[in-house]
């Protein structure tokens, strides 16, 4: 309830259902909360049968952004977002979905009811999300948007992803981030303790920034062959440009290292 709220706050947007009807008002939120059986649901997840106890509770809806750069037109982004849903999720999953425009970048909010209507949960992993914006990056140009699904690591992006109870907070300077502050205060201890330990995934990290460090010179060839030297020597200063692949810790750690004051000066002793 309090989610659909936010997103239809003040009554200033539309909620669209996936049989076409549009919501507004205060008692439409309820209505749709009771019709999708979210109270069932929360029942069920966290029966006795749903796991461990203790274990955080199952989550009923996801909420999945389809955001755009300012200046994209909304009427295009919407009508690719109601295409988009209706692939993923049309006779499976209950999904709603508002067009926001109160922000230079419009985006649209899809909250799609985790368990489906045979009673099968929809569980969101990493190659999910791939294959999302893969198709959704499609719709968006039958829609004539141009987009393309490429992956963060190949425009170099090594940070982390964030919750978003974690990400709001660290983006808002309104709010303060309890999350970045422990991670400060944890890298600052290990700094003062003589140094920050090697992260599990930092392995990983380094092999596919090698990985995208060879594959970019290939597309240089390629475009140097098509006649495009400009675009080629483009592509190298986007490689040499690089940020290095760091981990989160070692982001931190350098940003803390920065901010250090420089070491006093010692008095050189007078040459006799």
């Amino acid at each position: 309830m309090a989610h659909f709220k936010y997103l239809n706050r003040r009554q200033e947007f539309e909620i669209e259902i996936d049989d076409g009807e549009r919501l507004q008002g205060k008692g439409s939120i309820k209505e749709l909360v009771d019709d999708w059986d979210l109270e069932l649901d929360a029942a069920e997840s966290q029966s006795s049968y749903s796991g461990k106890p203790g274990r955080k509770p199952t989550k009923l809806v996801h909420n999945i952004v389809l955001s755009m750069p300012a200046r994209t037109s909304p009427t295009r982004l919407l009508a690719a977002s109601q295409s988009f849903a209706r692939e993923q999720f049309a006779m499976k999953h209950r999904y709603a979905m508002v067009l926001h425009t109160d922000r230079p970048h419009p985006h649209v909010h899809l909250v799609v009811r985790a368990m489906s209507e045979d009673g099968v949960r929809l569980n969101v992993r990493k190659a999910t999300l791939r294959e999302w914006r893969r198709e959704f990056a499609r719709h968006l140009r039958e829609h004539g948007i141009e987009a393309n699904a490429t992956e963060r690591a190949i425009h170099g992006v090594a940070e982390p992803r964030k919750l978003d109870g974690i990400y709001r907070p660290m983006r808002d300077r309104k709010r303060f981030s309890t999350h970045m502050q422990r991670r400060i205060e944890s890298v600052a201890s290990d700094l003062l303790a003589g140094g920050i330990k090697v992260e599990r995934g930092k392995s990983k990290l380094v092999a596919t920034r090698k990985e995208v460090e060879r594959g970019w010179p290939t597309v240089g060839d390629i475009l140097v062959d098509d006649g495009h030297p400009e675009l080629a020597s483009q592509v190298r200063r986007f490689v040499d440009q690089m940020a290095p692949a760091r981990t989160e810790r070692e982001w931190i750690a350098a940003q803390l290292l920065a901010h250090l004051p420089p070491p006093p000066m010692r008095e050189r002793a007078p040459v006799r």
